[in-house]
């Protein structure tokens, strides 16, 4: 094959991912200096189309990186009014009050947003401060320098055949250089990976941890809305089977915002994260809230959940990890975004203090000790132990210990359970199928309750057909030779948008199949298959989905 010839463009910094981590390095960069090259690459189809959150913004963020966020008009206009904490069984529910939490769990000052929305303002605000913004441009691959540092990515290479050769209309896409690369790719990046591998960021650190968010908008009936409205649960239906839980946002315009998070170190491989969503909403509380609306959009993504023992080093020559892609939510409070806008924040002013001084391709130390000792690290060290709690012990034991713990941390600033571990990496975490009884999950009522297929529309997902899968197996022979008879193959369960399937298993000649077009981008088949075989790679650029104001 040809070598393939790329043209190059050189700029200051070049940023991977118009989330709210590389907006808010990208307009920092900015405001400390107009003159820097700035340029975002997004492989949406604009600016928001694979955001998905929540969400309940903690402003703290946005408070540092634009303190006049309200006069400049950003979507953020619902303040949560009501906070509400339960444990459901089948058919009731057990209140949580308010008062035994520890303060940083409250939602006062918080606000409930579509940071798909939100996400397309900071767009906005960084165009205007002259930074460089391209949609629809999928970066595929790192540009490495001859010293094995990051100098920067290849961007927009559109037209491959299926087997991989260029077609007819093949792109080559161009070389984005820059004096910093930040990787602000989400949860579980291509690059990201690649980088954290080739560098062994992870090294000294535990292994991150994950969970599935699924999440659909409702319009409901007007009587039954309470702007503001902020309702968490737990227990029911997962019982003892998995960690997770849900959340019901009441915003604007007689919408709610439904979700459903399944942590995915679950050991029984026949679990069906996305009929435990689906089962959820029969229960009589979401029932009745739902009863007479309608389902109008449908995503799920993947939840960085490992927090503070997890995140890897931060920085390689030339190269740093900001927002998801270091995972830094905080579990227990289910935020991460106001972490991300302060790691963008963080990453910028090291990499401006770094230009100016003439530097180049080198660590931007500076960031890395800015997020361990500044409003990052602080966030996330009060509630580095729940998490391991809750995968250890369970859920009855996490609320009681985790929650004296947080308070011990709030009161003190100490722990006195130190800081606990995480375990195996959650593919690792996978039983065997013998070990675990089927599950038996109702069929879904077309009301309520939809199946996968026909939600998946909702996410409004395309992808061209004739480009190369996206999603590459390491060895084919896998799927069927080692998952199905050792895990009955949870691939065709732990995907919330039914892209892989075991078809001819009937006939006894089963038969691996992968619908790549269905794909949401959550990755969570990159970090839950038992034999780690599947790889997400990036499709060509504006594929996926294309969330309206998710």
């Amino acid at each position: 094959m040809t070598e393939i010839v790329r043209e190059s463009m050189e700029y200051d910094v070049v940023i991977v991912g118009a989330g709210p981590a590389g907006l808010s390095a990208a307009i920092r960069l900015k405001q400390l200096d107009a003159d820097l090259s700035v340029v975002v690459l997004e492989k949406g189809s604009e600016v928001g189309a694979h955001i998905l959150s929540g969400a309940v913004l903690d402003p703290s963020g946005l408070d540092a990186l634009m303190p006049d966020w309200r006069e400049r008009g950003a979507p953020i206009k619902v303040p949560v009014r009501e906070d509400n904490f339960y444990i459901l069984g089948e058919a009731g529910k057990v209140r949580i009050p308010n008062w035994p939490m520890p303060p940083l769990m409250s939602n006062h000052g918080n606000y409930i947003v579509s940071m798909a929305n939100v996400c397309r303002w900071m767009a906005e605000q960084a165009e205007a401060l002259g930074v460089e913004i391209f949609a629809g441009m999928s970066c595929s691959e790192i540009v490495w320098g001859d010293d094995g540092s990051v100098k920067g990515v290849v961007a927009g290479e559109f037209g491959k055949q299926a087997d991989g050769t260029p077609g007819p209309n093949y792109e080559p896409g161009m070389e984005l250089l820059g004096k910093y690369v930040f990787l602000s790719e989400g949860v579980r990046g291509s690059l990201a990976k690649q980088v954290i591998a080739k560098f062994d960021l992870s090294k000294g650190h535990c292994p991150q941890k994950f969970g599935l968010g699924m999440k659909e908008i409702w319009e409901i009936d007007p009587a039954k809305h309470r702007e503001g409205t902020v309702t968490h649960t737990m227990g029911w239906p997962l019982g003892s089977n998995a960690g997770g839980g849900s959340f019901i946002y009441h915003l604007e315009n007689n919408q709610v915002y439904v979700g459903f998070v399944v942590h995915l170190n679950y050991r029984n491989p026949h679990l069906y994260p996305y009929m435990e969503f689906q089962r959820f909403k029969h229960h009589p509380m979401v029932a009745d809230l739902l009863k007479g609306g309608k389902r109008v959009a449908y995503g799920a993504r993947a939840i960085s959940e490992g927090g503070w023992q997890s995140i890897p080093k931060l920085v390689a020559p030339g190269v740093a990890l900001l927002g998801c892609s270091a995972g830094l939510v905080n579990v227990p409070r289910i935020k991460g975004n106001h972490n991300a806008m302060l790691s963008g924040k963080a990453a910028a002013e090291a990499a401006h203090a770094a230009i100016k001084a003439g530097r180049a391709g080198d660590e931007l130390t500076g960031y890395e000790a800015d997020l361990r000792s500044g409003p990052i690290a602080k966030d996330l060290k009060k509630v580095r132990n729940v998490k391991p709690l809750w995968s250890h012990y369970g859920l009855t034991t996490s609320l009681a210990v985790g929650g004296f713990d947080m308070w011990t941390n709030n009161l003190f600033g100490v722990s006195v359970l130190g800081t606990l571990k995480h375990g195996k990496t959650d593919a690792a975490a996978t039983g065997l199928a013998k070990d675990f009884a089927p599950i038996d999950y109702p069929r879904p009522d077309g009301v309520l309750s939809f199946d996968r297929l026909t939600n998946v529309a909702f996410s409004f997902t395309n992808h061209e057909e004739s480009q190369p899968p996206h999603l590459r197996l390491k060895d084919d022979s896998v799927p069927i030779g080692v998952n199905l008879p050792k895990y009955d193959e949870p691939a065709q369960r732990y995907c919330p948008a039914g892209v892989y399937e075991v078809v001819g298993q009937d006939s006894g000649n089963p038969r691996f199949q992968i619908n790549f077009q269905n794909c949401v981008h959550c990755k969570t088949c990159d970090i839950k298959d038992p034999s780690q075989n599947i790889v997400w790679t990036t499709p060509q650029g504006g594929d996926g989905p294309n969330y309206p104001n998710m």
